[in-house]
This record gives C-alpha cells, sequence and structure tokens, in this order.
C-alpha cells in the first residue's frame, strides 16, 4: 500500500468512526497527552490498522490527546518516545523493532511509560523476552471469525466498566502460547463452549493489565475486524486502555491466579443422548436443555476443572426432579459431585441448587440426569465456583449462647457447640460479594435443626437455610452443601434453630464461589 492510499484508507475510516464517539461515555477532560500509534508489519498485515489509526484519532480529537500515527521503527528513541504517555502497537506483527530500538522502548516502560497491544500485538516480537513480559502471551493459532461470548471479569477497570457481565461478539478468537493470568489482571475471557476452536483448556483470557516497574501494560486479542473499529464497546474499551496506561485514570491491576466463577448455558451443550433445547422465556437466553428423561446427559467441552470446588445448577421441573451426576470428561468419567434436584413447581418456576465438586484436570465436563418418570426437570444454566474460604465454628468473632466444645474428631479438636434455639455466632471479615454456596460439618445426638445464614446481622438478609439432622452423635460428622445468595455485607451470621436442648454442634463450613 502507498503512502498516498494508506493515508486515504485512514481518512475514510476516521469520517466513519466519529459517530461512534457519540456512544463513548462523556467524562471530564484529561490533561493534554500525546499518543504514538505503532503499526509496522514484518508478517501478516491486517486490513483493519486504518480503520484502528482513524478510531484512535477520532478518540484524541474528542478527548484531548494528539495521537502520531507511525511505522516507522526509528520513531524508537529514548529522546523522541519521552513526549508520548502511551504507545499502542497496533496489530503490529513480527520483529519490527531492532536491537537499539528495544532497549529504548524497555527504558521507556520500565521508567513510567504506557503500552497498549491490539490484536496483533501478541504475534509480535518472539525473540525478544521483554516483549513476552509487556504483551503477556504470545500468538499460538486461531480459528475462523466467529461469534462468541465474551465473560467480563472485572467491571470496575476504565476499560470495561461500560460492559455488561457477558458480551457476545464477533472477532478473530486467537489461542495464546501460554495463560496469562498468573502474571496479569484478566478484565475479560472467552467462553470457549460458546465457540470452536479455542484450545486455551477452558480459562481463556482475551483482555488484561499489567505493571511492569513504574509502567503499565494493557493487551486485548479483539481488533482483527475492520468493523470492531466501528464497534461503541470496543471503542470505549480501546479508550479506557489508552487512559489507563497514560495515567490519566487508575484501574485494579493485580494478579489473580484463580479464574472466576462463569455461567454455562445449558442448552449450548457440544454433545448429548436424549437432551433437546426447550424455550422458556424467563430463562436466561429464553432457552434450556429440557426434555430430559432418566439416563440422558449432556456433555460441555472447554470448561475448566482444574481448580473446581462447587457447582451452582438452575433448574425448572413441574416433574419429579432426580439428581445430577457431574462427571468429568464423558457421561462416564470420574464422578465429580452429586446434584439433587427437587420440583419448583413448574416449568416457569427456576431455582438454584449447589453441590461441592472434587477437581479435575479435563477440561469437559458431563452432566448426567436420574430419576423416575417423564421429565424430570430443564437445566437453564450451571456455574463452576472455583474459590473456598473455609473458617472453624469455634472461630466466630461474636456470639449469642454458643460455646466452644472439645471433639477429638472435629478439625482442630474443637467445634461451636452447646447450641441452643435461636442461638447465633458472627465471622467477620468474610467477603459475600461472589459467594455461590456452602458447606457445613456437623454432629448432633440432638433434635438437630437448622442453620440460617444472614448477612451484616442476625436479622439480616437471609443468605440460605441448611436443615441439620441428627447424626447419631456428638463425635459423627456429616457433612451438607446448599446455595447461598450474594451480599456485600462483610459479617456472616449463622443463626441457628430447633427445639429444645443441646441441637448439634458446628465443626467448620467453606464458603464456595
Amino acid at each position: 500500500m502507498t503512502i498516498r492510499s494508506w493515508l486515504a484508507a485512514a481518512t475514510a475510516s476516521l469520517i466513519a468512526v466519529l459517530s461512534v464517539l457519540l456512544a463513548v461515555p462523556a467524562r471530564a477532560a484529561d490533561a493534554p497527552y500525546k499518543v504514538l500509534v505503532f503499526s509496522k508489519t514484518a508478517g501478516f498485515r491486517h486490513s483493519s490498522i486504518p480503520n484502528g489509526i482513524a478510531a484512535v484519532q477520532a478518540l484524541g480529537a474528542a478527548n484531548n490527546f494528539t495521537v502520531t500515527a507511525t511505522e516507522d521503527a526509528g520513531a524508537f528513541t529514548a529522546s523522541n518516545l519521552t513526549q508520548f504517555q502511551t504507545v499502542v502497537f497496533l496489530s503490529t506483527t513480527g520483529d519490527v523493532l531492532n536491537d537499539a530500538q528495544q532497549t529504548a522502548f524497555e527504558a521507556y516502560i520500565r521508567g513510567g511509560g504506557g503500552y497498549v497491544g491490539v490484536h496483533a500485538a501478541a504475534d509480535t516480537e518472539y525473540s525478544w523476552p521483554f516483549y513476552g513480559t509487556l504483551v503477556g502471551a504470545w500468538f499460538s493459532s486461531h480459528p475462523a471469525i466467529q461469534a462468541a461470548t465474551v465473560n467480563v471479569e472485572d467491571r470496575a477497570h476504565p476499560a470495561t466498566a461500560h460492559l455488561s457481565a457477558t458480551w457476545t461478539r464477533t472477532d478473530e478468537w486467537y489461542n495464546y502460547q501460554t495463560n496469562p493470568r498468573a502474571s496479569a489482571h484478566v478484565l475479560a475471557s472467552l467462553n470457549e463452549s460458546s465457540y470452536s476452536g479455542g484450545t486455551m483448556n477452558g480459562d481463556h483470557p482475551i483482555t488484561w493489565c499489567k505493571t511492569i516497574d513504574s509502567g503499565r501494560s494493557f493487551y486485548t486479542g479483539f481488533g482483527h475486524t475492520e468493523e470492531s473499529y466501528t464497534d461503541s464497546a470496543f471503542v470505549a474499551l480501546l479508550f479506557g486502555a489508552i487512559r489507563y496506561t497514560a495515567k490519566r485514570v487508575d484501574g485494579d491491576c493485580s494478579v489473580a491466579s484463580t479464574p472466576p466463577s462463569t455461567a454455562v448455558q445449558g442448552e449450548s451443550f457440544t454433545s448429548t443422548s436424549g437432551v433437546q433445547i426447550a424455550t422458556h422465556t424467563p430463562a436466561a437466553g429464553g432457552k434450556t436443555a429440557g426434555f430430559i428423561d432418566n439416563g440422558d446427559w449432556a456433555a460441555y467441552n472447554g470448561v475448566a476443572l482444574s481448580s473446581a470446588k462447587g457447582i451452582t445448577v438452575r433448574v425448572a421441573s413441574a416433574g419429579a426432579g432426580g439428581t445430577i451426576e457431574v462427571r468429568a470428561g464423558s457421561s462416564t468419567g470420574t464422578l465429580l459431585g452429586t446434584v439433587t434436584v427437587p420440583g419448583t413447581g413448574g416449568w416457569e418456576s427456576y431455582r438454584d441448587v449447589f453441590a461441592t465438586l472434587s477437581s479435575s484436570t479435563s477440561t469437559s465436563v458431563a452432566l448426567v440426569f436420574k430419576g423416575t418418570g417423564g421429565s424430570l426437570f430443564d437445566v437453564d444454566q450451571f456455574t463452576i465456583a472455583r474459590t473456598a474460604l473455609t473458617r472453624q465454628g469455634e472461630g466466630w468473632t461474636s456470639t449469642s449462647g454458643m460455646q466452644t466444645a472439645a471433639h477429638a474428631g472435629a478439625t482442630g479438636g474443637q467445634t461451636a457447640g452447646f447450641i441452643d434455639n435461636n442461638d447465633w455466632a458472627a465471622y467477620g471479615g468474610v467477603s459475600l460479594s461472589a459467594v455461590a454456596g456452602v458447606r457445613v460439618r456437623w454432629s448432633s445426638a440432638g433434635a438437630g435443626g437448622t442453620i440460617e445464614f444472614r448477612a451484616g446481622s442476625p436479622t439480616g438478609a437471609l443468605l440460605g437455610t441448611l436443615p441439620v439432622t441428627n447424626t447419631g452423635g456428638w463425635d459423627t460428622f456429616r457433612e451438607a452443601a446448599v446455595p447461598l445468595s450474594a451480599s456485600t455485607a462483610q459479617v456472616l451470621y449463622l443463626v441457628c434453630h430447633g427445639g429444645t436442648g443441646s441441637l448439634f454442634d458446628i465443626d467448620e463450613y467453606t464458603l464456595i464461589g
């Protein structure tokens, strides 16, 4: 492409994206700054590059920053880079910087400069170790362009705060040589069960950020298609990335190595026996896995089980209910856990049920359905929970009525004991914002009863209730799990109810989410 035709294409694209800025949320003007857009290619060249340049130029014109677009690697000198607050690598490919230019750019980043990598920026500078650290992960392969579901893991960062929890878009979805989650803060990931060709074993980051010394780095795998740069949601993400790396706004880019819980639609199975798709208006997406009979199963690829702690399943049933066996890899694979499904009173009445899971190295899961009679239940969606926090029953921060009891079979040799009707215990410093369920270990030679899980106070919002039965003795322990609602409270109350006398002892509980 000649310089003249390149400029003409960029000008045409600039006109096309000006209207997109109307959809970018208005905000107070930042102090003026400069952005360098670098789009040199030494390998495949994306036709969307002019569109991307035009989009950044339009953002700059509307938001008080100046854009310099270049394909001249000679711009990477120490003296020249100091004028820019951030540098955008816009679908660069191959070896684009020589040794001296690499040295200057590394010093710029470590000294406080910014970097935004877009799409093929991950297909760049494979032989330069620092660049691998900067971008977070190198390109490996990609399937055909197709629609996929994006899970937005962080909706507080300025680049993703405008997005909903899930985002369906069409792009070219990169697989990466390594998973960047161990060294970067993942902002968004792909649901590999929503498209074909993902190879990241069910944990597929697609947008992330990090800090390197005093500098800031941001990468997104979005941006292959020309249409991306007239997509207001993507342009707003790009703007947030530029502002973050230029230090005009802050964002949390701390590292969390465990992938979050993500919902999988029941009807998105990759193979099945007997299960059909049913239409129900209240269901997520308006559809469920339905017409389920005894022995039917559905399998889902691209579901990470390596850190699984529990599963929440949203079900509806005007039938007999039954059970769901959660198995690794296939319908006859290792049993990871079993979910009990009650009747919910109708096919349009939904309820969340919960069970704890064992982890597995498999990247696919099969749900095997058991019960008696005809159609048992519908599965709207399920969520694999991957974090767990265990607290000892006797580890309360305050209590009313409970006392510490010694039991050789208890974890640590003690329980919360001598529990009578209406006694409670409070546990401070407990995050409930992403909780999915709770597993409790208890013993009872008494009447049993119930444990209410409440937020903030003994009469606070009811998050869930667990029936507690007689176990046959104070040293005979049993475990059970129930789903919990989330809460912004930081104190969890266990409120106990039952008949008269000592009802049960609580050894420990585990919050899963």
